[in-house]
């Protein structure tokens, strides 16, 4: 499954990160209201979700722009995607959270989806030889 990102550079594969968490952040941040009840899951949850992702795209855009993305920067955005997992996971089975069965879904896709993001990432940074790699 993750063959399909191959295809995609280092960059395009931040790039890409980036452009979802925009569009993940601006979703949260303007229909969180109409969200929430529908996913069970609390609206300043989302809303406060939505806030932090304008700030991480930005972060991994700016990981991006260089030819040779720095490899701590790629660390950072590929860390913190497993946190956005461990979190997404966490919050239902901890009980922080008791969300529909549409809720459930969402926790689970988005997830599934940023850790296909984080291993293509990680598979990238693998074919970036050493020598081209930021410091």
């Amino acid at each position: 499954m993750l063959q399909i990102f191959d295809r995609l550079s280092l960059r395009g594969l931040l790039g890409l990160d980036a452009v979802t968490c925009l569009v993940m952040g601006g979703l949260l941040l303007v229909a969180g209201g109409v969200l929430a009840p529908l996913l069970g899951l609390p609206h300043d949850l989302l809303f406060y979700a939505g806030l932090a992702l304008l700030p991480i795209a930005a972060f991994m855009l700016a990981v991006a722009v260089p030819s040779a993305p720095p490899a701590a920067g790629v660390f950072v955005v590929v860390a913190g995607n497993w946190l956005w997992v461990a979190a997404s996971l966490a919050l239902p089975l901890f009980g922080l959270v008791s969300p529909t069965g549409l809720g459930y879904a969402f926790l689970g896709i988005q997830a599934a989806a940023v850790a296909v993001l984080a291993l293509a990432e990680l598979r990238a940074m693998a074919r970036v030889p050493a020598s081209t790699a930021a410091a």
